[in-house]
């Protein structure tokens, strides 16, 4: 019996999967650790002012650029420094000089995690605050692409801070660069002047105003022109990569020029007409807002009515209260801006606020040499007491005006009737004649 021969089985050689060192660089270190400290200073920063915030996209974006400017900033410098000089603390230069890639591709790769841990945490703490904020907002969108050159000058801040690590071979070197960062920063967020829109922390300002169009790519143009020029400064070793270092810092150039041509006080901000647009109720006065403010309008109104009750129908009596940047109409009163005394479309003092729609009411612009006289100070006297009569001060709040109480108890006193009667003549006197000012 004679047998066949089968041909032996060998095992496939198992085939070796190549890990990038890009994604070995970024799984490794301080990057991860930068990236959820970014968050967590941004996101604690954030929830202190919450109610300052949560109600319009401006004011999210605005408080949004300056926490990650101000405090992700100087963490991405002090980190990417200190990532900076890892290499040369372990001593594995000489090794990673052996690696057959160019030196600035060697160099990309180790600034990577410097760059982009930092960018994943704010990133993150946007998402986590635009979405807190979207269910209390009227209108408007979120300004995204400011947000976009957020990230991009906190990667180039970390980029800047790597190379600082590397030149500097001091282990004080990042804490002492955070804290320069930061108060550089700090300086060039509160400074005046139109050098202060180049800083990535500058406060924004106008809620019912939107940004040009080109300055969140021009900004980012300008962040990343200069690091990345920085780069191709330090990490190419002949003279004719170096000379393209000018490149993107030309580009740099031109962008802080367009920048320093915005106004100084607007800076990038317009009127936006679909922010500004009057949202009113039916009531009498009426009650306007603007379209930003829609979700607070029954708010307002609610917190005015018990005034409205009493000058309904009154001659000299408001038209329209104006809450808001609205196009002025006769018998308008404006009023101060809520956003200070609401929280997520509530009001949170509507006594304060009722308080100081009625200061508004008898706010009489008074020129030069009127409110004098022998009357003068009873009329201030009486103006008091008829404020605090139709909405009084709440404890704690405005400094009590000696001599009101009399006039307030002969107010509370008279009948509805001669309420009304009394409070028509007060509303069709001048009251920066005092001998106009009718006495309770």
């Amino acid at each position: 019996m004679t047998g066949t021969l089968t041909p032996s089985r060998t095992a496939a050689p198992a085939r070796v999967r190549a890990v990038s060192p890009l994604r070995t660089e970024l799984r490794r270190g301080l990057g991860p650790w930068t990236g959820a400290a970014v968050a967590v200073v941004v996101l604690v920063a954030m929830y202190g002012k919450a109610p300052v915030w949560q109600a319009r996209w401006t004011d999210t974006t605005g408080l949004l650029h300056v926490a990650v400017g101000l405090l992700g900033g100087p963490l991405a410098l002090a980190a990417g420094c200190w990532q900076g000089g890892r290499d040369r603390r372990r001593g594995t230069v000489e090794l990673w000089e052996s690696v057959p890639r160019s030196p600035l591709r060697r160099l990309l790769v180790t600034v990577a995690p410097s760059a982009l841990w930092p960018v994943a945490g704010a990133l993150f703490a946007d998402a986590v605050c635009l979405l807190a904020t979207r269910p209390y907002v009227s209108g408007g969108r979120p300004y995204l692409e400011l947000l976009a050159a957020d990230a991009v000058a906190l990667a180039s801040l970390g980029a800047l801070g790597h190379l600082v690590g590397r030149l500097v071979p001091w282990r004080l070197a990042p804490p002492l660069l955070g804290v320069v960062g930061y108060v550089g920063l700090g300086i060039g967020t509160y400074a005046g002047g139109w050098a202060r829109w180049l800083g990535p922390a500058v406060e924004y300002g106008w809620p019912w105003g939107r940004p040009v169009w080109w300055f969140a790519p021009v900004s980012s143009a300008w962040a990343a022109g200069l690091a990345l020029a920085a780069l191709l400064a330090y990490g190419a070793r002949t003279a004719r990569p170096r000379a393209l270092a000018l490149v993107p810092l030309a580009v740099a150039v031109t962008a802080a020029g367009l920048i320093l041509r915005l106004p100084a006080d607007e800076g990038p901000w317009r009127p936006d007409p679909s922010l500004i647009r009057p949202v009113c109720d039916g009531g009498t006065p009426q009650v306007c807002a603007t379209a930003l403010d829609r979700k607070l309008l029954p708010a307002l109104s609610e917190a005015l009515a018990p005034i409205n009750a009493r000058l309904r129908g009154l001659p000299g009596a408001p038209a329209r209260w104006a809450v808001g940047p609205l196009d002025p109409r006769p018998g308008d009163v404006q009023l101060l801006d809520p956003s200070a005394d609401s929280v997520r479309g509530r009001i949170e003092r509507a006594d304060l606020y009722r308080n100081s729609a009625v200061m508004q009411l008898f706010s009489d612009t008074c020129r030069p040499g009127d409110l004098a006289g022998p009357n003068a100070e009873r009329a201030m006297t009486v103006n008091a007491a008829v404020i605090e009569w139709l909405a009084p001060t709440p404890d704690g709040f405005g400094p009590d005006v000696a001599g009101t109480q009399p006039h307030i108890d002969r107010l509370r006193a008279k009948s509805p009737a001669a309420q009304r009667d009394y409070l028509a003549r007060y509303l069709a006197a001048n009251t920066c004649h005092p001998d106009e000012v009718p006495i309770p």
